[in-house]
């Protein structure tokens, strides 16, 4: 965990609350990019781009959960829960919840594709280098 010290080799966080809000609005906004991306493009780019921003997004919710996590955790997290999603597609499971319900369908998918699991990592790597960035970027509390 990262304190709030100014150690050169631990940088200093802004406070949880804030991390929090800026965690939730980069939620909805990762959701508006993926809508937004359906809405645009279709095939390939619409299907990996977004299996891309599923991970962003899952690391976004990291952060909200827990604030004070490095960006590399919170990518490592996101990254772990999409490949474990998408190795749950191999079963039954999720392609039959998947047939009954819009949002299994957008959260568990339905099928196995090996392929996006290097989507996965694009999304986890673009969203760890954002979180580096904004991190650096925001007041320190």
């Amino acid at each position: 965990m990262i304190s709030s010290s100014t150690s050169p080799d631990l940088p200093a966080v802004a406070d949880p609350a804030s991390t929090r809000a800026a965690a939730a609005l980069a939620a909805a906004v990762t959701v508006g990019a993926g809508l937004g991306l359906r809405a645009v493009a279709g095939g390939d780019v619409a299907k990996y781009g977004g299996d891309a921003l599923y991970t962003v997004l899952l690391l976004t919710l990291v952060v909200l959960i827990a604030p004070r996590v490095t960006p590399l955790r919170a990518a490592a997290v996101a990254l772990a829960a999409s490949w474990a999603v998408e190795f749950l597609q191999l079963g039954p499971v999720p392609a039959e919840l998947s047939r009954r319900s819009v949002i299994a369908r957008l959260v568990l998918g339905s099928t196995f594709n090996a392929l996006d699991l290097f989507w996965y990592v694009v999304g986890a790597a673009a969203g760890c280098l954002a979180h580096t960035t904004l991190r650096r970027r925001r007041p320190r509390g």
